[in-house]
């Protein structure tokens, strides 16, 4: 559901508005399905008629008042039973006024009811889309992209983009126009002077709109002495302007009717409001179709970004401002440290971080002047701030947008102080160059001097080795040239390489939003040591979360961030769900643990059994049967029984569903052929791999009624899926019979002792799991070579063997009591039976006792352990 439907659904209820209702009418507007609503209207939590109240577990806790409704809402806050159900948000309403408390973000809402369609954007949580940034009322973001959108559409009709050049110049008309629209309404020029004289001076059918505004962008680029003598009045009145904005000659769009009404409609808006902190992002979709959906949340959220600056930079220089206060002398230094910042995002998109950054240096040099009295004008410069973008109309509403940023700071700026530099000319912008950061020199983007101190920061692409480009593949070559593996890294990699190289041996830092993977598996022993074998160090980070932003397609993203400096004795903090630890050392895996790399390995470091990938069919589907096509060929082939096993994977393992095969023997062929409906299905295999432009894949054609591994077991196999919840404590594994065929979507582990099943389901090994190994977004994804084969684990007596193997039965028996469960409902962890829980937790103390006596105190003790003890098997074993 999208935001312009939820705010069309909200105008229907409020068209429609009934008491009864309201509430109900309400959820669906946020795309509440029918049932959940009907199941609403029965359940105990609905208690409107008795009480005026109604709760909807995780999302809504609603009530209805006759009188002293913010009174209500106060006691609703902090009132135990109305929190029990864990409601996102309050409401109090009278059906006049309605009041609402926000219990993530703490914020309020206290309107008319008959407004709400004004604020929907308040609850749009409920439809699954975080908001960071709230938009306003009358908001000159979400309105004014819509129309742009539509004037983009108009222009597009009548104009070709076939070129580079013709698309340069439409991104830049476009940004000219918006500046036009935001000096008009925020005393830049004279109010409403630019949409008027768009009304007044041109052709209804719009044949002249394109001459005028050329001539109008010309006026707009000459001092005020050197126009043409002859020139209008009404262009006259026109301010020169500068700063490069209007410098340079683009040919023009040509204009219909249509496009020059919406031309004034959207000068019909206010944009003195406009947030250049969203803006940039928001005017990106424009030009993006499929991004319009989402209007409105295309932007990396306000608080995402403190994020990064916060730990990188900014919580420090309060530190100092803090430490300052009484102190003139301080308050000086600190000022003029301010002017030596340079700020750098090689990958800066529409100017988010940039502005984010820029606004926070001015709030802070405001506190500076109010606390040591002073009256200087701001010296924080945007020529301080220098980005790299790829796309040419972020690139340039990047530069724009510092531009909004700078006046709005400046408008707060007299507010404040009574004074502040004019509007007009326009200083030098943003040092935003557009190109590729992985192929430019930085040190000549962002030069390095000796009195400077630099921070580069920023969201840069994420994308997988299998997911990129030709052209990603060959700046990845570029940037690692002579370095090994790196054709197994993300993208991003080349902006920690590049960053490392940037900052080494310099007072600089940076500190980057990252995809998760390159912090998991195989990517740390390829990447982190190109970065900290260079003298550097992580000295702060943010371990996964959801990130959520749209403006690179990174909706969904679970991310990381990382900050690397040059090694300093300074403190190191390590976020872990937003709590701040001081650590003795971040290592690669974002552990507090020492500076370890852990390499895969064909075999296992400590004295276990192999463990194999599961078994790969390859076959077009011409092997793998569901369980209805499996009962419909046994109707018709009987004597196939024999030729059919189940088929078990990580989600038929962990669900309980089914799925066969068939699995042939080379001695039982000539048998197999002889049902049609088995030799069909070979045969279907058969030309699946012929047709393959593996050639492997192509060579087991020779024996198209196999699987491409056939690993059995003799007796019994052990199970470990390769995907797994997060929300899990522990990875559910287990034995499956001899005749059961373990999938490629699992690891397996055939014959073992029993008490193998012990270690790889205990906490330990969990630990090790969430440390070292890969992630499927947030899921844990098991690998052998890099979590099962790295596991160190001390060699132990036949003693404990049979103690952990008879820990084990007791799993397996508190599992046999709830056999109509699957292992997903057992493992769920509001949901898991105490008897398990406990039998677990037993397991866990006796493999704990393997590695020591003392019992482990958290798990920062029980990680820097592994990691101290994968050192001296590796060492001692190779």
């Amino acid at each position: 559901m999208t935001i312009t439907e939820i705010e069309n659904n909200i105008t229907k209820l409020l068209k429609n508005f009934s008491q009864d209702d309201f509430v109900f009418g309400f959820l669906l507007a946020y795309g509440e399905p029918k049932a959940t609503i009907t199941r609403l209207k029965k359940g105990d939590l609905n208690q409107l008629e008795t009480k005026g109240e109604l709760t909807q577990r995780k999302k809504l806790f609603f009530k209805v008042v006759t009188t002293h409704l913010h009174g209500t809402i106060d006691t609703l806050k902090n009132e135990t039973a109305s929190q029990k159900q864990k409601p996102r948000f309050i409401i109090v309403t009278d059906y006049e006024t309605l009041l609402a408390h926000d219990t993530k973000t703490m914020d309020t809402l206290d309107i008319d009811i008959k407004d709400l369609v004004k604020h929907y954007d308040f609850f749009l949580p409920l439809a699954g889309m975080e908001k960071s940034v709230h938009i306003d009322e009358n908001p000159a973001d979400v309105k004014a992209s819509n129309k742009l959108a539509k004037l983009y559409d108009e222009i597009l009709k009548n104009n070709p983009t076939n070129t580079h050049e013709e698309v340069h110049a439409l991104n830049v008309f476009l940004t000219r126009l918006l500046f036009c629209y935001f000096a008009e309404d925020s005393n830049i020029f004279e109010e409403n002077i630019f949409t008027d004289s768009i009304a007044s001076h041109t052709q209804v059918d719009g044949s002249d709109v394109g001459s005028y505004l050329e001539r109008l962008f010309e006026v707009f680029n000459t001092e005020y002495d050197k126009r043409e003598a002859n020139l209008p009045q009404y262009l006259k009145s026109f301010p020169y302007v500068n700063g490069g904005l209007f410098s340079g000659k683009y040919p023009l769009p040509k204009f219909t009717t249509k496009s020059r009404n919406i031309l004034i409609e959207i000068g019909s808006l206010d944009w003195s409001e406009i947030n250049p902190d969203i803006f940039g992002s928001m005017i990106q979709a424009v030009v993006t179709p499929e991004h319009r959906g989402d209007m409105g949340m295309h932007y990396t959220s306000v608080p995402n970004i403190m994020k990064v600056i916060q730990s990188l930079f900014l919580d420090e220089l309060y530190e100092e401002f803090e430490k300052a206060k009484g102190n003139t002398k301080k308050l000086n230094l600190l000022h003029l440290r301010l002017q030596n910042l340079k700020i750098f995002d090689p990958a800066c998109g529409s100017g988010n971080f940039l502005i984010i950054v820029y606004k926070e240096l001015r709030k802070l040099e405001m506190l500076i002047f109010k606390e040591g009295g002073l009256l200087i004008s701001p010296s924080i410069k945007l020529t301080q701030f220098y980005g790299i973008e790829l796309d040419d109309f972020a690139h340039e509403v990047a530069i724009l947008s510092l531009w909004l940023a700078e006046h709005q700071m400046n408008v707060l700026f007299k507010r404040e102080f009574g004074t502040v530099p004019p509007a007009l000319p326009l200083t030098d912008g943003g040092n935003i160059v557009h190109g590729n950061a992985t192929r430019l020199n930085w040190e000549e983007v962002s030069p390095k001097e000796e009195e400077d101190e630099i921070y580069v920061l920023g969201n840069p692409p994420y994308l997988g080795a299998r997911l990129q480009s030709k052209d990603q593949k060959a700046d990845m070559k570029f940037v690692f040239d002579g370095k090994k593996g790196f054709n197994n890294l993300d993208y991003i990699a080349c902006w920690f390489y590049k960053g490392a190289n940037y900052i080494k041996d310099f007072n600089a830092k940076f500190a980057f939003v990252s995809t998760n993977s390159i912090t998991q598996g195989e990517q740390v022993a390829i990447l982190w040591p190109l970065i900290l074998d260079n003298n550097l160090e992580i000295f702060f980070a943010y371990q996964s979360f959801k990130w959520t932003n749209n403006a690179k397609g990174n909706a969904g993203v679970t991310v990381v961030i990382v900050g690397v400096r040059n090694i300093s004795n300074e403190s190191k903090y390590l976020y872990l769900n937003s709590i701040k630890q001081v650590v003795k050392n971040i290592n690669a895996y974002l552990v507090n643990a020492d500076n370890i790399m852990v390499k895969r390995r064909s075999k296992p470091l400590s004295n276990f059994p192999p463990m194999s990938f599961g078994n790969m069919p390859n076959d077009g589907g011409g092997l793998i049967l569901t369980e209805t096509e499996k009962n419909e060929f046994l109707q018709k082939e009987p004597k196939a029984e024999k030729f059919i096993r189940r088929y078990i994977g990580s989600s038929e393992f962990i669900k309980g569903s089914a799925r066969w095969c068939l699995w042939i023997k080379d001695s039982e062929f000539q048998e197999a052929l002889c049902m049609s409906l088995i030799s069909s299905r070979i045969e279907k295999t058969k030309q699946h791999r012929l047709n393959s432009k593996d050639k492997g894949a192509q060579k087991l054609a020779n024996r198209p009624h196999q699987f491409r591994d056939t690993n059995e077991a003799k007796k019994i196999s052990l199970i470990i899926p390769s995907v797994s919840s997060e929300r899990r404590k522990y990875i559910p594994c287990g034995f499956l019979q001899k005749n059961e065929v373990i999938s490629n979507a699992a690891q397996a582990i055939y014959d073992p002792e029993t008490w193998i099943m012990g270690v790889v389901s205990s906490y330990m090994h969990m630990l090790w799991v969430r440390a070292v190994g890969g992630r499927l977004k947030t899921d844990y994804r098991y690998s052998k070579d890099v979590i099962y084969n790295t596991f160190p684990f001390p060699d132990i007596t036949q003693k404990q063997k049979d103690e952990i193997t008879e820990l084990v039965f007791n799993i397996l028996d508190e599992r046999e009591k709830h056999s109509e469960k699957t292992l997903a409902q057992l493992y769920d962890p509001d949901k898991m039976p105490q008897g398990l829980k406990e039998a677990h937790h037993r397991l866990d103390i006796a493999i704990e006792r393997c590695y020591r006596k003392k019992p482990f105190e958290s798990d920062e003790e029980r990680l820097e352990y592994l990691f101290r003890l994968y050192e001296e098997m590796v060492e001692k074993n190779g």
